[in-house]
């Protein structure tokens, strides 16, 4: 073959690999402009789903909020009406107080007068346990300083009394296995 041929082949061969070539890189980039369309959809996709979430988190953290102001007004109204039921229970006691000091400016009968003091308080000893309250029984028991309150020593009238309350100077009470008021006793040593 001459050189002019072989040059020309040459030449078209070129040709034909520069066309090839770029086929292939319009290829590419469709398939990258393809991949950028794919990835913008995504994007878009995961933008609205953050949209999404986030709307949904702020109508949560909204109800939580109302939800914990509504519970503390209605702690707030309990705690101000809490001691209704139990002044109520007590009102007819007081009414029974006023009617045996009425009778007392007037009364011969002491007994009876007596009688119907005991009455009143039998009455409002009923009403406390009702509630829950419940005396403590300290008289020749141990002396216990989780449930006593030491107000003196003296010494034990018998040998038996040592290290047990001798005398209850004061009361203890317990609401619903709480001691509210510690009882006030005498311990023989």
């Amino acid at each position: 073959m001459s050189k002019e041929k072989k040059d020309t082949r040459k030449q078209n061969e070129e040709e034909e690999l520069h066309e090839v070539e770029d086929v292939r890189e319009e290829k590419e980039a469709v398939k990258e402009e393809t991949a950028k369309e794919g990835e913008k959809g995504q994007v878009q996709e995961l933008g609205e789903k953050l949209e999404a979430l986030n709307d949904k988190y702020l109508r949560l953290s909204a109800e939580f909020d109302n939800y914990r102001k509504r519970t503390l007004k209605e702690k707030m109204e309990l705690t101000k009406s809490a001691g209704e039921k139990v002044l109520s229970g007590i009102l007819p006691v007081m009414d029974n107080f006023e009617r045996a000091l009425k009778s007392m400016e007037t009364a011969q009968d002491v007994p009876a007068l007596r009688e119907g003091v005991e009455l009143i308080y039998s009455n409002f000893k009923d009403f406390l346990s009702q509630n829950g309250v419940k005396e403590i029984e300290c008289l020749h028991a141990d002396f216990d300083p989780e449930l006593q309150e030491a107000v003196t020593k003296i010494p034990a009238p018998a040998e038996d009394l040592k290290g047990k309350v001798v005398d209850c100077i004061q009361k203890g009470y317990i609401l619903n296995d709480k001691v509210i008021r510690f009882p006030k006793v005498v311990v023989g040593e």
